[in-house]
């Protein structure tokens, strides 16, 4: 049986983090009532005339700096001629033979094995309007017509579904840390069209690509990539012959379905968009923008395993989501013991944001105060118990650990009279636990030393609690 290579490319398109559109005034707030966020610019009004949107340049230049782009001195605008209801003006504004960035790449990793995906290019365009079909009439909503958008074009280099995942999640990682785009799937900020092919092992030359149009959700695209592969494999297999076609993937099927014959690029008739004047970027200008970048993620996964002293697992996973990162960051850097703030945030917090479907930026708990918490049980004015006491106390009815501790008189005693009395107290009601332990059962000391705390309500020092009740028994 012949054995195929898959071969996937992916064009993503991330609405930038902008508060007016590409070529206009007109707000890109999301979910407002249809056709309120329009002008005779954005719907393509005979006369109108753009005017370019210097943030979205900036933030698609930020984009290339972050993934390792070659920016291009001088770029240039184009209109991509297509006739469309979504599209008012019959042409779209985009960038065909010099993109803003050229070249770059996303590291990824699967099964354990790191490897480089590369990037073509990223240009700058706007958006087109939303279709909206019902059971009896179909209408157009033009708040998103214009909305800058920037494509980001892979080199042809994943050769699975996994591979395209772990791309997609690592271009938004890092597309998050830059700040350039929300890269919320749910309002559409951040979209793909996937390009699969397959040829025979050992064949050099690509084969035939399909490309599957407009994929909103990761998983979407996964499903999709596992269904082509499966649907040209049996194509070939049999004796078909793959055309090259624009394909749409329906989620409730499981299946992709042919819309049209790829168009080539002459289709389009690109040319030069006359209204406007080429961006010409000085060294000094991108220079300025690239002083202003985050670390990438990689870096502060490096970082924080160095320089807070966390395993790899936890440094990994604070270092995944931006916002978590920072919250770690803050908390640590307040704290005696930064791996102790790690040990909270990789199970009480995590836990909590969990349970309550919530981003850490909704989290009741401020960094500092974590960090207080941490700074109590390390002084062992607290343990450990009494801690996650206050830490739900701290969620549900706010306040710091110290107010909290000094109102509720949860501080821990340490004080040996004050033990000795308890420890006495537990070893004159429990001689058949004590007679257990002198036989050797190890679990007859824990239940003593959990008399302990529980006669002291929990405030005695476990330390001290279970040497004086070592002590005591021994002798």
């Amino acid at each position: 049986m012949t054995a195929y290579r898959v071969t996937i490319g992916l064009e993503v398109h991330v609405q930038l983090k902008t508060q007016s559109k590409m070529f206009c005034a007109c707000s890109t707030d999301f979910g407002q009532s249809p056709n309120t966020q329009v002008c005779p610019v954005c719907l393509g009004y005979p006369g109108s005339l753009p005017v370019m949107n210097r943030a979205a340049i900036r933030l698609t230049v930020m984009s290339g700096l972050m993934l390792g782009c070659r920016i291009n001195p001088t770029s240039k605008f184009d209109r991509k001629n297509y006739f469309y209801p979504d599209m008012p003006k019959n042409y779209q504004i985009t960038q065909c033979d010099k993109p803003l960035c050229l070249g770059g790449g996303v590291d990824i990793e699967v099964d354990g094995k790191s490897r480089r995906i590369g990037i073509t290019r990223i240009h700058q365009e706007e958006d087109v309007a939303k279709n909206l079909h019902y059971a009896k009439w179909s209408g157009i909503d033009y708040n998103r017509a214009g909305v800058p958008l920037m494509e980001i074009v892979s080199e042809p280099d994943m050769e699975s579904p996994e591979e395209a995942m772990a791309y997609l999640l690592a271009l938004r990682q890092i597309l998050l840390y830059a700040g350039v785009s929300d890269c919320n799937l749910e309002e559409g900020n951040m979209r793909c069209d996937v390009n699969i092919s397959i040829r025979p092992e050992g064949q050099k030359e690509l084969g035939t690509k399909a490309e599957i149009k407009n994929m909103n959700t990761f998983k979407g695209v996964f499903a999709a990539l596992q269904y082509e592969i499966a649907r040209q494999t049996e194509v070939v297999s049999s004796g078909g012959r793959i055309v090259q076609e624009t394909r749409r993937w329906d989620a409730d099927s499981g299946q992709t379905f042919s819309m049209r014959t790829k168009e080539d690029a002459h289709d389009y008739r690109y040319f030069p968009e006359p209204d406007l004047m080429p961006v010409a970027l000085p060294d000094v200008l991108v220079a300025e923008w690239a002083a202003s970048l985050p670390e990438l993620p990689a870096q502060r996964r490096e970082r924080f395993a160095r320089e807070y002293g966390l395993p790899e697992y936890d440094a990994r996973v604070l270092a995944a989501d931006k916002a978590v990162g920072d919250y770690f960051e803050i908390a640590a850097r307040g704290s005696p013991n930064p791996k102790a703030v790690s040990n909270w945030m990789m199970s009480d917090v995590m836990r909590t944001l969990s349970e309550k479907d919530i981003s850490i930026t909704a989290f009741t708990i401020p960094p500092d105060a974590l960090a207080e918490l941490v700074g109590l049980t390390e002084a062992k004015a607290i343990n450990s118990n009494t801690a996650r006491e206050v830490f739900s106390i701290m969620l549900t009815e706010g306040g710091r650990a110290g107010e909290i501790v000094a109102a509720r008189g949860l501080a821990q005693v340490s004080d040996a009279g004050a033990i000795e009395k308890v420890v006495d107290q537990v070893i004159a009601e429990n001689a058949k636990v004590i007679e257990d332990f002198r036989s050797g059962k190890a679990a007859a000391f824990k239940f003593l030393v959990g008399q302990v705390m529980r006669l002291s309500k929990g405030k005695a020092n476990p330390q001290i609690a279970g040497e004086m009740l070592q002590r005591k028994l021994s002798n």
